[in-house]
């Protein structure tokens, strides 16, 4: 399934959640797959508190436990970590992915 992750860090924890994520996508669990990764250079949502960087990344994983072999090491070097699921929906086929989620 694939997911966006969304994670804010406030800016003087940067550099050890760039290194907890470094690692763990260095070597990720079986079944993970990073496929981007962005850092934003402005208010990425409303109410988004002073002094703190977003970066927003899109992950593949098989599992719940997938999941968390990823999220927990960036958590614990001092990320907030918000992981959606999300369906990819191609260009000029949004009529087709809708038809098959209504069933």
């Amino acid at each position: 399934m694939k997911f966006l992750r969304f994670a804010v860090m406030d800016v003087a924890k940067a550099a050890d959640v760039s290194q907890a994520s470094d690692k763990t996508w260095a070597s990720p669990p079986p079944g993970a797959k990073l496929l981007a990764q962005y850092a934003c250079l402005g208010i990425a949502f409303p109410g988004q508190p002073a002094n703190k960087i977003v970066s927003i990344a899109i992950l593949e994983a098989d599992s719940d436990d997938v999941l968390t072999a990823t999220t927990y090491p960036v958590a614990l070097a001092g990320a907030d970590l918000w992981n959606v699921p999300v369906i990819e929906v191609p260009a000029g086929g949004a009529a087709a992915v809708e038809k098959k989620m209504r069933r």
